[in-house]
């Protein structure tokens, strides 16, 4: 019996192939397959039906096919694992353990109708992060529409204007080239399909390209709005550039002396890093404008607490919103939800909905109405403390199972090892 015991214990913690190896090092000659022969011969887990639920859903094989987990929210332990992410199975459930009065769920249509036909008199309870990742996606297109805006106006770019007929003004080019193509050609496909009435799914299973793919055309509106920017990768000498430029700026061009001075204040930079950054600020042309801010920055200083900006970003951030006041009518209603979610103002949800409507911003307008469709639950998950937290922290771990399996095991074997860790 301690043997056996012994074994399970290791199989549990290791699973196959490497709880044998440990099990040979322990002088017990047991396979992988006896390893997990013991753990699916035991028994289930039989806990009590929770009064708070937790439900969201895992990729079991990523893009393809998902399952879903269910949580106490008041243990955040690991009830029970569905084999799909369907209403059916959960309704199912819920219909056979009566007595959850609360479904803390994110927005997905699938979970709100399961937890409607199977628990009718529940309370569902929309994730507070996955209302505060909608906004941020919303401000995202938002601020794309207006990226033009985006722009610091230079003389320079005053001087590209003329009024005589021989000299028409002068606007930006189009991004060109091989890749700037390729993105035209797709986003007018996805845009062709979708008005002949095909789904998106249909499209992507029709062009054997991935759902999100086929949902970034579909979202933009413009194939220009599909080119993603090209940010540079960190290095360690990013910390010390403004330090770099400051003394570039007063006279110090010399790049033994500046690595000398980083060196003493323990930067781990080399000297050939020093240089050649040195030699990009030679190379730059005197009182150059400073590049615009991209979109992604922008939309992270729309979303992000004020007090956690530094008084560049603060400062870049008035002075955008200075220039679009569309931005700056979108910053006031992502302020205004923040307010709401922070203190528990769901009752105020409808005000804002009809202010968001009102001012009729790219994003924002259909996100707010997009709102109504689930209203009684994202009503609750803003004034109620219930969250998805503990379940998004379930599907944490059944992730590093699922790396401890090389993600190759069955649902019965995964749904096992969830519900034993």
């Amino acid at each position: 019996m301690r043997l056996n015991h012994a074994l399970e214990r290791v199989g549990l913690a290791l699973a196959g192939r490497a709880g044998a190896r440990l099990a040979a090092q322990l002088g017990f000659h047991a396979g992988r397959m006896t390893l997990l022969r013991r753990v699916m011969a035991l028994p289930d887990p039989q806990p009590s039906t929770p009064r708070v639920l937790g439900v969201d859903d895992f990729a079991t094989r990523r893009g393809q096919t998902y399952s879903t987990v269910l949580t106490c929210g008041e243990t955040h332990r690991v009830v029970d694992v569905l084999p799909t992410r369907d209403s059916g199975p959960l309704a199912a459930w819920l219909a056979t353990h009566p007595g959850v009065e609360i479904i803390c769920r994110d927005r997905a249509g699938a979970y709100a109708e399961g937890a409607r036909l199977g628990a009718p008199a529940a309370i569902q309870v929309a994730d507070r992060f996955h209302l505060w990742q909608g906004v941020g996606r919303a401000v995202e297109t938002c601020v794309a529409a207006h990226r033009e805006r985006l722009r610091i106006p230079t003389p320079s770019r005053s001087m590209d204007v003329y009024s005589s007929k021989d000299n028409p003004v002068r606007v930006d080019p189009a991004p060109d080239g091989r890749r700037a193509q390729g993105k035209k050609a797709a986003h007018a496909l996805v845009r062709e399909l979708l008005a002949q009435g095909h789904s998106r799914r249909a499209i992507a299973r029709h062009l054997g390209w991935g759902l999100n793919t086929v949902l970034r055309y579909a979202r933009a509106s413009h194939w220009q709005d599909t080119l993603r920017e090209n940010r540079p990768r960190p290095t360690r000498l990013d910390p010390y550039k403004p330090y770099l430029e400051r003394r570039f700026a007063a006279g110090c061009t010399s790049v033994t002396r500046l690595h000398r001075e980083l060196l003493a204040d323990n930067a781990s930079v080399t000297h050939q890093m020093v240089r050649a950054y040195i030699a990009t600020l030679r190379a730059a042309p005197p009182q150059a404008p400073p590049p615009p801010p991209t979109v992604r920055q922008v939309t992270g200083w729309l979303t992000r607490h004020p007090t956690a900006l530094s008084e560049d970003e603060r400062a870049a951030l008035k002075d955008v919103l200075a220039r679009c006041p569309e931005l700056d009518t979108a910053a006031g209603h992502v302020r205004d939800f923040g307010e709401i979610l922070t203190h528990r103002l769901g009752s105020t949800l409808p005000a804002w909905i009809n202010a968001v409507d009102a001012s009729q911003l790219p994003g924002l307008t259909n996100f707010a109405l997009h709102l109504l469709r689930d209203l009684d639950a994202v009503t609750a998950g803003l004034t109620l403390h219930w969250s998805s937290g503990g379940t998004e922290g379930a599907v944490n771990r059944i992730k590093k199972i699922k790396r401890q399996l090389y993600g190759r095991a069955g649902f019965e074997l995964l749904r096992k090892m969830i519900l034993l860790q």
